[in-house]
Order: C-alpha cells, then sequence, then structure tokens
C-alpha cells in the first residue's frame, strides 16, 4: 500500500484539519483493513476503544477522508458504502453471499476506457470492474 498513516496524516494537516485521536484511529483502522468496512463495522470495532464516539463521527470523517482523496468510496447499490484506503489501480471480487470484497490485482483495462471514449465520444476518467460470485468459505458451505 502506498501511504502510511503518518503520511496520510500530514496531508490532512496541510489542508488545516485538526488531527483528533478519532480521525487517527478510523485512518489506521482503514488503512490496515483489508475487509472494505462499513461506517457501521468501523464503528463497532473502535467504540470500546472510543466510548464517546458516535457512528455520525465516523461517517463526518469518512467524508472528509475521502474529500481529501485519501480513502475511497465504494457504493453498490445498497445503503452501506465501504470504504478502501488502497487507491492504487485494482478490482474488487464480490461475494453474493457474505458480501466480501476482495482485492485482486489485474493490469489496468485502459484499452476498455479507449474504447469507451472512441465510441461514445465520452472523456474518460476511470472505471471500475467487479467480480461477482462465492468466496471460499460461502461456496463451502453451499456445496455441502
Amino acid at each position: 500500500m502506498g501511504t502510511t498513516v503518518e503520511q496520510a496524516l500530514e496531508q490532512l494537516k496541510s489542508t488545516g484539519v485538526r488531527m483528533t485521536p478519532q480521525r487517527h484511529a478510523i485512518l489506521s483502522f482503514l488503512m490496515h483493513s483489508m475487509t472494505h468496512p462499513t461506517a457501521d463495522e468501523i464503528y463497532k470495532s473502535l467504540s470500546p476503544s472510543f466510548p464517546s464516539m458516535s457512528v455520525a463521527t465516523i461517517y463526518n470523517n469518512l467524508r472528509l477522508f475521502v474529500e481529501a482523496g485519501l480513502i475511497r468510496e465504494l457504493t453498490y447499490g445498497d445503503d452501506s458504502s465501504r470504504f478502501d484506503a488502497d487507491l492504487s489501480e485494482h478490482y474488487h471480487a464480490i461475494c453474493r453471499s457474505c458480501g466480501t470484497i476482495v482485492d485482486f490485482d489485474y493490469p489496468p483495462l485502459t484499452d476498455v476506457e479507449a474504447a469507451a471514449s472512441k465510441e461514445t465520444g465520452f472523456k474518460v476518467e476511470g472505471h471500475r470492474m467487479e467480480i461477482y460470485g462465492y468466496c471460499a468459505d460461502c461456496s463451502a458451505r453451499h456445496t455441502n
């Protein structure tokens, strides 16, 4: 992963954002999480250490981090956005049963972007590819 928590915090401080222990904890949790957590999952994990922190605090800080370009919000048409601190070009495999999202590396599909631009006249800014199926745990449960 590219950016460290400290680099991200410095980037925020340089834009005038005050660094609170809660912000540090949320950012650290996201940068060390491989699960693309929802705001509620972050809240459940951090609330024992920060009993005064509300779900609204989590949401507000996630918005701040997205706007600062430190994390990416993944929306899939339901109400539970997931958050990813890995800003590198990568793709996601998503389990249709439990909702687990797993990163996988694949060469960026820039030829698809070029084809879309040529065919539609769009100035393409990026794309998102998702693979759907069943994770190993759910597959095992369905076949037994």
